[in-house]
């Protein structure tokens, strides 16, 4: 059929529009699948327990392992002016409270002065040989920074404490929210008493539901 100008009429074709409208409607809904899931993504990690992280083997781990229990997470190093004071500490706060309600949580940090150069390896064997750290210990991570690990990045919005130096302390509670910072020049005997009567409020709360 010819329109008034002589031209012929061009009819839509319906199975033109389908084609375009089904991939359409595809994307519309993958994209509402994937913004639900990155926001209950971001729901989730509420908590430092809610991350995971690479442990000092190379293996992924969930930190909810440790929910329910008080943890101290500390970006140590090796070759430090605060190592030796602070791994000998650490350790001994751990022996004393045990791995029931409480754990340190160490990662290693090569931004401040590079003095964690070594390898995961190298820094494993020379806190377990020179401090028997027993421990749990972390893969290598930048603690500040665009490129800090997520955890790490919980803890400084969280408490509004960013890392300046080595050893850091972050005191964790059973919930994974972070209730506290110290920097590397506070030791482990001042911030002791925070710590146990975090570990003495798990105690007694079991007892209660005895």
């Amino acid at each position: 059929m010819l329109d008034p100008e002589g031209s012929v009429e061009h009819k839509a074709d319906p199975s033109f529009s389908k084609v375009f409208l089904i991939p359409l409607a595809m994307l519309i809904v993958i994209g509402a699948l994937l913004f639900l899931a990155f926001s209950a993504t971001e729901q989730k990690e509420d908590s430092f327990y809610s991350y995971k992280v690479v442990n000092i083997r190379g293996k992924l781990v969930s930190l909810d392992k440790y929910r329910g229990s008080v943890a101290l997470v500390v970006n140590v190093a090796s070759e430090c002016g605060y190592t030796d004071s602070h791994y000998k500490a650490l350790q001994q706060l751990q022996r004393e409270l045990g791995s029931h309600h409480f754990n340190v949580l160490a990662f290693p940090c090569n931004q401040f002065g590079l003095q964690e150069p070594g390898t995961n390896k190298e820094i494993d064997n020379f806190a377990r040989k020179t401090y028997g750290v027993t421990f749990p210990m972390f893969s290598k991570i930048a603690v500040k920074g665009t490129g800090a690990n997520p955890a790490f990045k919980y803890l400084i919005d969280s408490t509004g404490e960013e890392p300046t130096w080595n050893f850091w302390k972050y005191l964790v509670d059973p919930n994974g929210k972070a209730v506290k910072a110290w920097d590397s020049t506070v030791t482990i005997e001042e911030i002791k008493p925070h710590i146990t009567e975090l570990v003495r409020n798990i105690i007694l709360k079991k007892k209660d539901e005895l």
